[in-house]
Order: C-alpha cells, then structure tokens, then sequence
C-alpha cells in the first residue's frame, strides 16, 4: 500500500543514506522501521519479552534485600 507522509528533513536524510548503505530501497527502510517501532509498542509483544526474560532467570527476592526492605518500612504508617 503507498502512503504519503511528512518526515523532518534531518530524519529523512539519514534514511535515505541507511537504505543506500544497507542497499535497500528506502520504503523497505521505512517499514522496516514501523514493523519494529509497532513490536515494541504491543503490550503483548512487551509481555511476552517480559515472559522470556523470567522464564531465564529467578524472579526471587534475595533475603537480604527482602531484611533491608522490612527494616525500612518498619516505621511505615500504611
């Protein structure tokens, strides 16, 4: 689909010199960039990255931290 867009002349600028060094044409750049900014900005994309990383490492508290923060909020009126 062809779409007519208005992008800042510094913007626009360097992707045409990004598409000529990846040697691209510059709409493939262009939507590129928007299939990615869109990835980044799923909240279920941002889940699931999310969803990764836990599954890879542990998400418990170390105990000294859990002391510390007890400690802090021990005088805390809640």
């Amino acid at each position: 689909m062809k779409v007519a867009i208005s992008v800042p002349d510094p913007i626009f600028q360097a992707a045409e010199r990004l598409a000529r060094e990846r040697g691209i044409p510059r709409s493939q750049l262009f939507a590129e960039a928007l299939e990615e900014y869109l990835a980044q900005h799923d909240p279920e994309a941002v889940t699931a990255q999310l969803n990764r990383v836990y599954d890879a490492e542990s998400s418990k508290l170390d105990e000294s931290l859990i002391r510390a923060q007890s400690a802090v909020l021990k005088d805390e009126a809640w």
